[in-house]
């Protein structure tokens, strides 16, 4: 019984969203992410399951025991490739971003950051919320390790003036709103640099111009100093528009490893990223 309760009491917030989802692929994507979770924390050791096994054990009626699930990687990351792929390639949904490849650094902290509320989304937030910081950094090393194709980029939606825009602020910034040109940290190839800041090919449009309305509005934040809201606040509408639109149309390098640790000097301090 004490069993039964914790785990409503855990998952009850999760599966409501799922009902009334409106997108049927969304829908299905998170209840296999459920699923998986399940299966992530199974061996986790919740209140009243030492009693329980226990009572079982000593019954004259006792069930056979249940197959234990595998502790691979594999298994334990089944909740994240529901949604980003089966090697965190991401997919053909919008806001389902690549994981792959990616630093570790910035994977652990944006999983902290869904564990703490820095980040918001509730599916996220939900997964991660009693996994320890050696777990999360297990997954993060794992996603950082993988190096799936890329997709092909996006075609360009908006004339030719917006992209025009769009690269000029990516690769030269705005001196005059004292916007850093993206490349400063993220590098020329737009790969990222170790070990915390993210590369920014192989993402949609709509995803990149969401996150950086994110980091405008503080729903989405860093460790202080938060150097992207700084940054996304000093952008109007158009501009973001404009970057998001150039970036999703960039194909990844021969190569698409991030940078080496400290090959660049960042304009700005930040606090996810180490100085």
């Amino acid at each position: 019984m004490e069993l039964r309760v914790s785990s409503r009491r855990i998952f009850r917030p999760f599966i409501a969203p799922l009902v009334v989802t409106p997108a049927g692929s969304l829908a299905a994507r998170l209840a296999a992410s459920l699923g998986a979770l399940l299966l992530m924390i199974g061996s986790a050791s919740l209140p009243g399951t030492a009693h329980a096994q226990t009572a079982s054990q000593s019954s004259p009626q006792a069930q056979p025991s249940q197959p234990k699930a595998p502790d691979t990687m594999e298994a334990r990351v089944q909740g994240c490739t529901a949604c980003h792929g089966s090697h965190g390639q991401g997919t053909d949904n919008d806001y389902f971003p690549r994981l792959a490849g990616k630093p570790a650094g910035y994977l652990f902290n944006q999983l902290q950051n869904f564990r703490e509320g820095r980040r918001k989304y509730p599916p996220m937030n939900y997964l991660v919320t009693y996994l320890s910081d050696d777990y999360l950094h297990q997954i993060a090393v794992f996603f950082s390790q993988q190096r799936p194709p890329y997709p092909a980029p996006s075609r360009p939606t908006v004339s030719d003036t917006v992209l025009a825009r769009g690269q000029d602020i990516v690769l030269h910034g705005d001196p005059a709103r004292q916007v850093p040109a993206c490349v400063a940290c993220h590098g020329s190839a737009l790969t990222g640099m170790e070990p915390a800041i993210p590369g920014l090919v192989g993402l949609h449009q709509d995803y990149i111009s969401a996150q950086l309305g994110a980091w405008r509005s503080g729903s989405r934040r860093a460790i202080e100093p938060d150097c992207m809201h700084t940054i996304a606040t000093r952008l109007s509408d158009d501009d973001v528009n404009a970057v998001a639109a150039w970036l999703s149309t960039q194909p990844a390098p021969q190569n698409p490893v991030p940078a080496p640790a400290r090959s660049l000097k960042t304009p700005l301090a930040c606090g996810s990223e180490p100085q």
